[in-house]
């Protein structure tokens, strides 16, 4: 990590970052976007504070977040890159949150407060704990390996996506999603568990369901089952 003044500025310089403030203990503060993607970085050299508007480091060769800002007031996108842990995460994030296809077993070190959508989708994901408690978009977490949705969010402002799995079991999924829900193409016999409310459509199809799913779920939309 980069503790001299001169070498943090000459880094930020050189990856085009504007209107930084370098604060007394070195630690850095953007009064708008950075957007430090396609780089090849293998770390995140300098610690960020805050970051005002967005924050990209996709498409790099990260293992680490470390250095990455506290607080991002729209989105953060690490996506595409070697994370096998979120430690070091910004822990509010005002817009979207998304760690997609990375190589990721767990959530632990996530923000706690989202202000959109949160992406994990394309991971190795084996638990959603660490997840935040509420999001304001969607959450997607499908295409991994989960068995469970304990730790799930327990309210999604959009839509429920968890699909291509390998669930026997809905316990554990938020109590309340604005949007669809779509947990097809997993194990799942029953339908218990589930959501106490969904705003939108229930997808389920693809599943090991004997006969006709028994749902307890307020739905405001259609169950899709085959």
């Amino acid at each position: 990590m980069l503790t001299n003044h001169n070498d943090i500025k000459a880094w930020l310089d050189r990856m085009g970052i504007k209107n930084y403030t370098i604060n007394n203990t070195g630690t850095v503060t953007v009064d708008g976007d950075v957007d430090i993607s396609r780089k090849d970085l293998t770390e995140i050299p300098v610690q960020f504070r805050i970051v005002y508007g967005y924050f990209s480091c996709s498409w790099n060769r990260l293992k680490s977040l470390n250095g990455a800002p506290r607080e991002v007031g729209g989105n953060f996108d690490c996506y595409y890159n070697s994370l096998e842990s979120l430690e070091g995460s910004p822990q509010e994030v005002g817009g979207n949150f998304s760690c997609s296809n990375n190589s990721l077993e767990s959530l632990e070190g996530s923000p706690q407060e989202v202000g959109g959508s949160f992406y994990c989708n394309y991971n190795r994901l084996e638990s959603l704990n660490g997840s935040p408690r509420e999001v304001g978009g969607d959450f997607n977490c499908s295409n991994n390996s989960l068995e469970s949705l304990e730790g799930s969010p327990l309210k999604v402002g959009g839509y429920f996506y968890c699909y291509d799995n390998s669930l026997t079991s809905l316990a554990g999924s938020p109590q309340e999603v604005d949007g669809n829900f779509g947990c097809f193409n997993n194990h799942l016999e029953s339908l218990e568990g589930s959501p106490r409310e969904v705003g939108g459509d229930f997808y389920c199809r693809n599943n090991i369901f004997k006969t006709s799913p028994k749902c307890d779920t307020f739905i405001n939309g259609y169950l899709i089952w085959i």
